[in-house]
């Protein structure tokens, strides 16, 4: 099927989840400290960026579609940082303040190109503020595409199941990142993308691939997932739905950095799907845009040009 950009560019993606800021120090090591064995960086300077569910909008804003990010962050400089960054892209930002909440903030500190800590500040949403971000995830419903739910595990998406339930009763496609071990709240979704640590700690170890395609239809079944989309790294992509199994090899590229890449493969997924692409379809796409963001430092997103100018079957 074709997909032009004009399509991409009138698609409208939904993003709800846990948004964060990803804080960059970037530094000189020269020495280790007299007071512990740790090295002592000399941070000559900084840079922010978008994580968690902000990195999925970022990600199918490049893609040229018109992007709605949905989310909690507190009343503090870190929100704000966040919402410059959205705004710079064209993101629109309806992320909801609460008094009690804390801006998700991911510090890293490099030093010679390599990550030497991750410094985490962060708290638990209140259940007011639960509830308001379900009715403006109610209120936003109507006017887009396809939703794209990306869980950090962090809290915001306390009530994900009745949001889904939402999306499907207006047959809108949603797509979901999961997070943790027990899947039950995204039943009905159209897909969710775990990758092999996630399922795995889901359905447990399988020692064949026979028995991972037992597995994954009975969790298709459990669910009623239209279809599961397991992230394998080197490995590729592989797809289980009504109509088997389809597995995508991954495309041989030197691996920088992995940080954001599960962000980029849905954000390709649920938007080309929102474009009109069949699932089946955009897989190879998403799978060929996780391959470049590896290849960049940080979190970081994939255009439709990089995409097209890949060698491969252009969609």
């Amino acid at each position: 099927m074709l997909l032009s950009q004009e399509r991409l560019r009138a698609t409208r993606v939904l993003i709800v989840g846990d948004s964060m800021l990803d804080r960059y120090w970037f530094g000189s090591v020269d020495r280790i400290s007299p007071e512990a064995p740790v090295p002592v960086v000399r941070i000559g300077r900084e840079e922010l960026r978008a994580g968690g569910a902000a990195n999925v909008a970022l990600n199918a804003r490049a893609l040229g579609a018109q992007v709605t990010l949905l989310g909690l962050v507190g009343d503090d400089e870190p929100a704000r940082q966040l919402a410059g960054l959205m705004e710079k892209v064209g993101v629109a930002s309806r992320m909801r303040t609460h008094p009690s909440f804390q801006t998700i903030v991911k510090l890293r500190v490099i030093g010679r190109a390599q990550q030497l800590i991750r410094l985490d500040f962060e708290n638990h949403p209140e259940p007011q503020a639960l509830r308001e971000l379900l009715d403006d995830f109610e209120a936003a419903l109507p006017q887009h595409d396809v939703v794209i739910f990306s869980d950090y595990g962090k809290g915001s998406l306390g009530h994900v199941d009745e949001m889904i339930r939402r999306a499907r009763a207006a047959s809108i496609p949603c797509f979901v990142d999961p997070k943790g071990g027990d899947y039950s709240p995204y039943a009905g979704a159209t897909a969710i993308t775990p990758n092999r640590a996630e399922l795995q700690a889901v359905v447990g170890f399988w020692p064949s691939e026979a028995e991972l395609h037992r597995r994954a239809k009975r969790l298709r079944e459990q669910l009623a997932l239209h279809a599961l989309v397991l992230t394998r790294s080197e490995e590729g992509m592989s797809v289980f739905d009504d109509a088997g199994v389809l597995d995508v090899p991954a495309q041989a590229r030197e691996v920088f950095d992995v940080t954001g890449a599960g962000d980029t493969v849905i954000a390709t997924l649920g938007t080309l799907v929102g474009a009109g692409l069949p699932l089946r379809e955009a897989v190879p796409l998403a799978n060929r845009a996780g391959g470049i963001v590896v290849g960049k430092f940080g979190t970081a997103s994939a255009s439709w040009d990089e995409l097209m100018a890949l060698e491969g079957p252009a969609t």
